[in-house]
C-alpha cells in the first residue's frame, strides 16, 4: 500500500525559499518515478518537477528552472523540491505523487502516476 506524505509548506515573502519534503512509503524507492505538482486556485494541477529515484534523472517545468532543485535520500525514501527565489506566482498547493518505473520522459501527465500525497500549502506574499 504505497502512502506518500508531503510537508515544508508555509507563508514566505517573495525572493525567499522553502524546502518541501515528500515522505514515501510502502514500496522499493528505486523502482519509482516521483513527481511535483501544483495546484492554484480555480486552476488545473500542473507538474513543476519530476526526478527517477532509480537513475537520478531530473525534469523541470520552464517556469522553475534555475529557481527550483528536485532531489531524493534512499535512506529516508524522501524526495525534497527545494524553492529558491519565490514569486507570488508559485503560490499554490504542492502535491507529490510516484508512478511505477515510467522515468520523467512524461513526467508532466497526471494519468501516468498512481499514488498521491495529500499536498501542503505554499503562500508567497509579494
Amino acid at each position: 500500500d504505497v502512502q506518500l506524505v508531503e510537508s515544508g509548506g508555509g507563508l514566505v515573502q517573495a525572493g525567499g525559499s522553502l524546502r518541501l519534503s515528500c515522505t514515501g512509503s510502502g514500496f522499493t524507492f528505486g523502482d519509482y518515478t516521483v513527481g511535483w505538482f501544483r495546484q492554484a486556485p480555480g486552476k488545473e494541477r500542473e507538474a513543476v518537477s519530476c526526478i527517477s529515484t532509480e537513475d537520478g534523472e531530473t525534469a523541470y517545468v520552464d517556469s522553475v528552472k534555475g529557481r527550483f532543485a528536485i532531489s531524493s535520500d534512499t535512506a529516508t525514501k524522501t524526495v525534497y523540491l527545494q524553492m529558491n527565489s519565490l514569486k507570488p506566482e508559485d503560490t499554490a498547493i504542492y502535491y507529490c505523487a510516484a508512478t511505477y518505473g515510467v522515468g520523467c520522459a512524461f513526467y508532466s501527465e497526471r494519468t501516468f502516476y498512481n499514488h498521491w500525497g495529500q499536498g501542503t500549502q505554499v503562500t508567497v506574499s509579494s
